[in-house]
């Protein structure tokens, strides 16, 4: 099984990328739109203009992994916000990842 290692927090870019994009041009939108450093261990999710593919750049201590899933049918649900980043929790990026729209679904109080 894939696991992607998280030792930070997970980075939704709300606004379309380029799907051409690889390792250095997406490190570069972290840091000039997002305002962010792509080194500190952080998950970074962005999505193409049509929403059929996501991308998650990861730092791995000693360089870049980046990992694609590609929809054959539909589109990835991303949540909209005012500013151009959300941060959201592993188990609402794998929400995303299973179809799941964030806004539609039912969160219960924890105490």
């Amino acid at each position: 099984m894939l696991t992607l290692g998280l030792t930070g927090r997970i980075w939704i870019c709300v606004e379309p990328q380029d799907g051409r994009k690889s390792f250095d041009g997406l490190a570069g939108v972290v840091t000039s739109h997002l305002s962010r450093d792509p080194l500190n261990g952080d998950l970074y999710v962005f999505r193409n203009k049509r929403g059929d593919r996501l991308k998650i750049l990861a730092w791995q201590g000693d360089g870049f992994a980046l990992y694609l899933r590609r929809l054959e049918k539909g589109t990835f649900a991303f949540p909209t916000a005012a500013t151009a980043e959300v941060s959201i929790t592993a188990t609402e990026l794998a929400m995303i990842l299973g179809g799941i729209d964030l806004g539609s679904a039912n969160h219960r109080p924890r105490y």
